[in-house]
């Protein structure tokens, strides 16, 4: 397959399409009914607290709600895996692009390139493109993640060691126990008590696990599906009310930020592009197109929210930190999208 039919196949790709036309235009609409005041100044808490508090974690419990596999289960301890090994590469890298600024500036730079927006802004995404298979790998990414940001990232922004309050933040977080409850009855569903069911609509019948309970609590597993597919353009239209209530002017006139946003979206989720690669190559990891995508869009989000919220409590230059969050999620709207066209055209080619 030449170039050109690699182009074509990706851009005539509805899926691929639909999901980066779908991001850009909610976001757009959020920014809009922001500006406008339809949305007041409320809305965007009010929508990432329902995202991240009951649709999020309805996503990554049902994600895993589907019969064993055993390809899937392998490409998941490769993405948990590499979901610890990245950050720490991350940690010895990210300093390097700051090098000539100052000490406390140059830390707080790599602090807030480092952690992403993965959760409210990556995983949505994610889910959009690659369905419950994409969903299961971003979660499992996100559980190194957690640790580190919660441990490394709160120990360079505070100056203080690690708490054990931090311990709660981690592993007492709505979606990590979703994500945790969900994937040990994924992996444990054969072992568990099986219960008998006829489908409705063939007649067959099969035996699952009982705790499968999108086949044997359809009643249940239904209104958590509506809240998982509510994670997507809740989320988008938050992140588009949140861009209409900054100034971007001010914002945009600060260089640092701007030096930074490309560091987040192009240069990290790059470096965690070509270690898979290069990592794959030599058989340490055995990462898919899918699972590959996946780290990409999630290492191109724009600022963590808590990240940001370190510099601005810790007192480490919160009015950059402010601005770099600011443009990094500008930057991150225009990136993904490429972003995916990118990893859809080396999938394409057979390199991912």
């Amino acid at each position: 397959m030449n170039l050109g039919e690699i182009l074509v196949q990706t851009f005539t790709d509805m899926k691929t399409v639909s999901a980066i036309t779908s991001t850009v235009f909610i976001i757009l609409l959020g920014y809009y009914f922001r500006k406008q005041g339809i949305f007041n100044e409320t809305v965007s808490k009010t929508l990432s607290s329902v995202v991240l508090n009951l649709a999020l974690p309805a996503l990554a419990f049902t994600a895993f709600m589907k019969d064993i596999d055993q390809e899937q289960l392998n490409q998941s301890i490769d993405v948990l895996i590499w979901g610890i090994l990245v950050y720490v590469i991350l940690m010895l890298l990210t300093p390097l692009f700051y090098r000539h600024y100052d000490g406390d500036r140059r830390k707080t730079l790599a602090v807030l390139s480092i952690f992403g927006s993965t959760t409210f802004f990556g995983t949505p995404i994610v889910s959009s493109i690659y369905g419950d298979e994409g969903t299961i790998y971003a979660n499992i990414f996100n559980i190194g993640y957690r640790i580190f940001l919660y441990t490394y990232g709160y120990i360079m922004m505070s100056g203080l060691k690690f708490e054990k309050k931090n311990l709660k933040q981690i592993f007492g977080n709505s979606i990590i126990i979703a994500t945790f409850a969900g994937l040990l009855i994924w992996i444990f569903q054969s072992n568990l008590p099986q219960v008998t069911v006829t489908d409705a609509v063939t007649g067959e019948v099969g035996s699952y696990a009982f705790l499968r309970i999108d086949q044997t609590a359809y009643w249940l597993y239904r209104p958590l599906q509506y809240l998982a597919g509510l994670s997507s353009p809740l989320a988008w239209l938050s992140i588009g009310a949140q861009l209409g209530e900054l100034d971007v002017k001010e914002a945009a006139t600060n260089n640092t930020a701007w030096y930074y946003s490309i560091v987040k979206v192009v240069a990290v989720p790059l470096i965690n592009l070509l270690f898979i690669l290069g990592l794959n190559a030599v058989g340490f990891l055995d990462l898919g197109s899918t699972s590959i995508a996946t780290t990409v869009i999630m290492m191109a989000t724009p600022t963590a929210t808590v990240a940001a919220a370190y510099a601005i409590n810790f007192d480490r230059d919160a009015t950059l930190a402010s601005n770099a969050s600011l443009l990094s999620t500008i930057a991150a709207v225009i990136a993904i999208p490429l972003w995916i066209v990118v990893l859809s055209i080396l999938s394409n080619a057979g390199i991912i």
